[in-house]
Parts: C-alpha cells; structure tokens; sequence
C-alpha cells in the first residue's frame, strides 16, 4: 500500500472520524475520504461499518490496520537508519596505534572507510604504546589499537584477538619450508629484533631466558616496517607475529613459520575507548571496520 494511504488510514482509525483525521492530517476532508474510498476499492471489502455517523472497523479493517501499523514502525525505522547514514556525511572519527600496526594494518581499514563512507573525516595517529593507552584514557581519540594493552578502569575493551608469534624469512630461506621452528632454530641465522620499547621483546626475552638461549641480533630497531623490509632484502630473519606480516605473506614476498616454543605467549591485540563514553556514528563506523579487517585476518591465518 501507499505510505499516504496507511498514514491517512491508521489517522482514520485513530481520530474516529474523517473530518478530525483531516484536521491532524491538515488536508480537507475529501481527500481523506477519497484514499479510504479507494483503499476499499482495491482490497474489494469495506474498512468500515458506518454506523449513526460513527467508524466501526470492520474484520478486513482489523487486519488492514495490524498491517498498517507494523509498515509504519518500519517505515520509521528505515528512516532512522538513513537518518545515522546522512548524519555521516559531516561524521569524524580518530584512532590511535602504534607505528607497526599504522603501517601493516591501518591502510586496508581506511581504505575501506573511504569507499563505503566517503564523508567520514579520519584521523589516524601513531606513537608509543604509552601514548596511545594515554590518548584513549583521555579521550583524545575515540578509539585506540595496540598490542597487549594494560588493564586499566579507565578503558573498555571492544574487541581483542591472539596472534602467534613466529620467524619471518623471505622464500627460499631454509626455514621457509617447515611447519614450525623453534627459537633455537632462528639463533643461527642474523636475528633482526624489535627493541625493548615495543611490546614483543618482552615475551621474546621471556621465552629466550626460559630456554637458556643467548642472542646477539645483528639490528635492533623500533620500527617493524623496518623489520619486514631489511628481511625481504636476506638481511636477517625477523622474529614478529602474524598479524605484523599479513599483507606481505599474502603478496608472497615473506614467510611466517610459527614458533613452538612451550611458554611462549601469543601477542594480544585490543580495541579500545575510553570507559564510559559513547561512540559516535562515524566512530561506530570504524570500530566495526576495524573489528572486520581483524577477523578476516584472522580466517586468512
């Protein structure tokens, strides 16, 4: 049915009478009459029983109205939904991570941002895992991503995952081929390593002193896109986790084989905001892009 039809109807029903439709509808009796006139028509059955110039909904009424009544509630939730889409338009978004996440993972998630709400602003920043769980506790952006974030009252997490961690070689390298290896496998190779400012090194410590193995890495370095890049050049072997080398392993440029090492903790990756606060639309937005480029990842591993 026509939305003016069902709106002048279930305005009938509700007023009882056809002129005090008109007057809530601000149109002229007639016209009123006329779409119920012609509704009757259509269905072939009376809506109404008139009865001393009174409306006594008939049985093909009662139906028509349960109708009427479900087709605007969801008319008027479409329109919410549009409403949220539009208010987009003018939507800004922010987001802050670390320097190896902002370039493995971020672009894949602003990309598709742009192509499926072209209007939202982002702002994407990276720093120290420091300044990020800062940045989110404060309210300084709407939405933090780092590894292993501190439990802490003052944020909620949206969403976390666990990534193994293992050695990163380019192909060809004769760890490529196995399914797994250990640490004491990667020590005879030039170790490219993260420094103790990011939050790998830490577990990687952990589970060499767990294990009794001393390393002398030829680079140490703060910058995991460093990492994956001097190990696609046969500088050394990298030791990150899955997640770091996503794309790379995906073009076939790098490989990742998964340490066993008993001890040897996986890396958790969390989503978080600020305790307490309400995300907006275009935050909303992102939050789930970044929720779906993780859980993809994640199948793809």
């Amino acid at each position: 049915m026509h939305a003016k039809v069902v709106r002048y109807f279930v305005e009938v029903v509700r007023a009882g009478s056809i002129r005090k439709a008109a007057e809530q509808l601000h149109v002229v009796p007639t016209a009123v009459n006329r779409q119920i006139l012609n509704l009757e028509a259509e269905l072939g059955a009376p809506l109404f029983e008139r009865i001393h110039n009174k409306l006594k909904l008939t049985p093909v009424g009662e139906i028509v109205l349960a109708h009427s009544r479900t087709t605007l509630r969801e008319f008027e939730a479409v329109r919410q939904q549009i409403d949220a889409v539009r208010g987009l338009r003018q939507g800004e978004a922010s987001l802050a991570t670390t320097a190896g996440l902002a370039s493995a993972f971020l672009p894949m998630v602003a990309q598709r941002c742009r192509a499926g709400y072209p209007g939202i602003y982002l702002k994407l920043v990276d720093m120290q895992i420091g300044g990020v769980v800062r940045a989110a506790t404060e309210g300084d952006v709407d939405l933090a991503l780092a590894y292993d974030v501190p439990e802490s009252a003052g944020l909620r997490t949206l969403f976390s995952s666990e990534w193994p961690i293992g050695a990163v070689v380019p192909p060809g390298h004769a760890l490529s081929a196995r399914g797994t290896v250990t640490l004491a496998d990667c020590v005879g190779f030039p170790l490219i390593l993260p420094t103790a400012s990011l939050s790998l090194r830490p577990i990687l410590d952990g589970a060499l002193g767990r294990s009794a193995i001393s390393v002398s890495p030829v680079i140490e370095t703060t910058s995991t896109a460093l990492m994956r890049q001097l190990t696609r050049q046969g500088v050394g072997i990298s030791l990150l986790n899955r997640l770091d080398v996503s794309d790379d392993v995906r073009a076939g440029t790098l490989v990742f084989v998964p340490l066993r090492d008993s001890g040897l903790r996986l890396q958790s990756l969390a989503l978080v905001s600020r305790a307490g606060a309400t995300l907006s639309a275009a935050a909303e937005v992102l939050a789930q892009q970044v929720v779906a480029c993780i859980e993809e990842a994640l199948v793809a591993g």
